[in-house]
């Protein structure tokens, strides 16, 4: 059985707002990331059209890979490869597939969706009943949720942080039924790895890294808000094409010098 498990993070944004802040926070995570030795590879970000959902962008990403994962993930893989990740972004839906050709069994889907509430929607991404019945739902709180320890940075703390721009911040307790603005973002994502023995053990890890990543990503694009609020759309794609090349350039520099790059990027 796919494990589904359905993510709610609350900000102190609008939706519009965030379609800037999300560029921006993936742009510039990446790179970051990529300062730390891993890696996350930009194929291709393009334009792109749906009958249902309209125009959007479409990228493709490698994900490269190395002995960060556990010894268990490590002793099925090769000692360099990559996780390909593919992005449909109709916001305020987004559609996320990672996949890996060493392990054609291995596959995340995740249905993202944007609303102007603090995660009240019980449906929002139209789920059928059979998927409601088996689904979990996990309520992530960007201030109090602990943070793995190597990526907590006090300035991007939300229970610290104040925003000059907005006047936004520190987040106090209860803040996800009390601050204006609020958004939240629905992520419902499938994780199947249907190899036996390992299936359980390994679905449950892609599940614990995704909520990593949403945590600190969604931490980051609100704890760099007075960075990018103000940005047109134009300037954030400016933005995201700069810091693309520069991460590009790192993770083939790292290549080029015979080292393995892991990373990992996420959908936020």
């Amino acid at each position: 059985m796919v494990l589904i498990k359905e993510y709610r993070v609350c900000m102190p944004l609008t939706v519009e707002e965030y379609k800037i802040g999300q560029l921006y926070m993936i742009a510039r995570h990446s790179l970051e990331q990529s300062d730390e030795g891993e890696g996350v590879e930009v194929m291709e970000n393009k334009p792109c059209e749906d009958p249902v959902h309209g125009k959007g962008q479409y990228t493709e990403k490698r994900i490269h890979l190395s002995s960060r994962l556990p010894y268990w993930i490590q002793a099925i893989c090769p000692r360099v490869f990559y996780v390909i990740e593919k992005s449909w972004n109709y916001y305020p839906y987004t559609l996320t597939e990672y996949t890996c050709s060493f392990i054609p069994k291995l596959n995340v889907l995740i249905k993202t969706k944007y609303e102007n509430n603090s995660g009240t929607t019980e449906n929002c991404l139209d789920l059928s009943e059979e998927d409601i019945k088996v689904r979990t739902v996990d309520h992530v709180d960007i201030a109090f949720d602990e943070l793995n320890g190597k990526h907590y940075k006090r300035e991007e703390d939300p229970k610290f942080f104040k925003s000059l721009k907005t006047n936004r911040g520190p987040l106090i307790e209860g803040w996800r039924e009390t601050d204006t603005p609020i958004m939240c973002s629905y992520k419902v994502v499938n994780a199947s790895f249907e190899v036996w023995g390992l299936q359980t053990k390994v679905e449950d890890f892609i599940q614990r890294g995704i909520r990593d990543i949403l945590l600190l990503g969604h931490r980051q694009a609100f704890a760099w808000i007075d960075e990018w609020h103000g940005m047109t759309l134009e300037d954030v794609r400016t933005y995201e094409k700069q810091k693309q090349a520069e991460t590009n350039e790192k993770v083939q520099a790292t290549a080029d010098n015979g080292s393995t790059t892991p990373t990992k990027d996420g959908d936020a």
